[in-house]
C-alpha cells in the first residue's frame, strides 16, 4: 500500500487572471507566479491558504489536455495531486489495484521538471502522482 502525502488540489477554470483574482479575495496568496506547461498546453498558478495548495489550470488552446473537461466541466476541482515516498512502487500499486494511467509520467514544468503522472480511479476519478 503507497504511503502519498497530498501535494494540492487541482482547480480547472477557464480564465487564470480571474481565477486568480477572486481566490486572492478569499484569502489566499500566490505561491507561483503562473507558468506555461507546453506538453499539456496548459497555464498553471500556484496559490495557498490555511496550508492548503491549490493548482490552477487554465487550456491554453482547444489541444490542450483539460480542454475537453473544461468544455464538459467548467470551473470545478478536478484532481488531487499526491506526492509520492517511492514513486516507482506506487504507481506499480495503484495500477494493480484499478488506477488506469491516462498518460506516462513526465516532466511538469510548474513543479520544477519533477515527473508527475495522472491516473483514472472508475470510483474516485482522476488523481496525479508526483515523484
Amino acid at each position: 500500500m503507497p504511503t502519498l502525502t497530498i501535494h494540492h488540489i487541482g482547480y480547472l477554470v477557464k480564465k487564470i487572471d480571474k481565477a486568480v483574482q477572486a481566490f486572492l479575495a478569499l484569502g489566499y496568496r500566490i505561491e507561483q507566479d503562473a507558468v506555461y506547461d507546453d506538453i499539456r498546453k496548459v497555464t498553471i498558478c500556484f496559490l495557498v491558504k490555511d496550508g492548503y495548495r491549490v493548482e490552477l489550470v487554465s487550456p491554453a488552446s482547444e489541444d490542450s489536455v483539460v480542454a475537453g473537461l473544461m468544455k464538459k466541466y467548467k470551473n470545478c476541482p478536478y484532481h488531487i495531486c499526491y506526492e509520492a515516498s517511492d514513486f516507482d512502487a506506487d504507481y506499480a500499486w495503484l495500477t494493480a489495484n484499478g488506477f488506469i494511467a491516462i498518460d506516462s509520467p513526465t516532466p511538469a514544468p510548474a513543479l520544477g521538471g519533477r515527473e508527475v503522472v495522472f491516473l483514472n480511479s472508475a470510483v474516485i476519478g482522476i488523481i496525479e502522482l508526483l515523484r
